[in-house]
């Protein structure tokens, strides 16, 4: 995750099934996360509406059974409650933000 600089690199570690820090705001977690080639991420769902950005590599999203490829630069949302998977077949960073209901 050097990936980060070091200020985001002194966040708190997100504890869940990835490797992120974490920053808490007013109904939103925003997570600083990496992944190393290879991972999957199952099919599950979240209560909040979620936002990111690819900073390093691809997130390959897969919602409905279709595949949609995301670069460095794309952003990308998945809505509370939909059923989604991730593959990353490279190493890859992202920031997420992380919308509680309000």
């Amino acid at each position: 995750m050097t990936h980060f600089p070091r200020q985001l690199r002194s966040l708190p570690k997100f504890e869940g099934p990835f490797d992120a820090f974490k920053l808490e705001a007013k109904n939103c977690d925003v997570l600083f996360a990496s992944y190393p080639a290879g991972t999957n991420i199952p099919p599950h769902t979240h209560d909040t509406d979620n936002v990111g950005v690819i900073t390093q590599g691809e997130l390959i999203l897969i919602v409905d059974g279709q595949e949609t490829h995301y670069q460095a630069g794309d952003w990308y949302h998945v809505s509370a409650q939909t059923v989604h998977a991730a593959r990353f077949d490279q190493t890859t960073s992202e920031i997420e933000f992380w919308f509680y209901p309000t």
